[in-house]
């Protein structure tokens, strides 16, 4: 069964870093200003590797399957109704993104943490909407 306490904890990390994003950066000097592109791209990092800590964890726990990668993970969460199917190819995306920045196997492109930036956060946001209505209800 999932661990419903730690899920949210999870969750509410996504979103904090979604405000630092949309409070803190400045899109428009992501591709001028190295700080700002490295303060977003990081941010950006971390809550892509929440969301795949969420998802491995309800993935695992729930005995979904057996992903065959960290993109599967989405699907998986997908097929099992805890995202709509709309939300698995641009989850799907986000992971390469990070990949990218992980493991460098390629140039970060400014331009590309940009877009990131100003159009796919809802992409996070969506996720974390999804997963928290299938979780049990707080008990205070």
């Amino acid at each position: 069964m999932t661990d419903a306490d730690l899920v949210r904890k999870k969750l509410a990390f996504i979103e904090t870093c979604l405000g630092d994003l949309r409070r803190l950066a400045q899109p428009e000097a992501i591709t001028l200003d190295l700080r700002e592109e490295r303060f977003a791209a990081y941010t950006l990092q971390i809550a892509i590797q929440a969301a795949l800590d969420v998802a491995s964890h309800i993935v695992s726990d729930d005995r979904l399957g057996e992903p065959s990668s960290n993109r599967a993970l989405f699907e998986l969460l997908v097929k099992w109704g805890w995202l709509p199917g709309d939300l698995a190819a641009p989850l799907s995306e986000m992971v390469g993104f990070r990949n990218i920045l992980v493991h460098g196997y390629q140039a970060v492109d400014p331009r590309i943490v940009r877009d990131v930036v100003e159009h796919r956060l809802d992409d996070l946001k969506g996720f974390v909407s999804a997963i928290r209505s299938r979780l049990p209800q707080d008990e205070d």
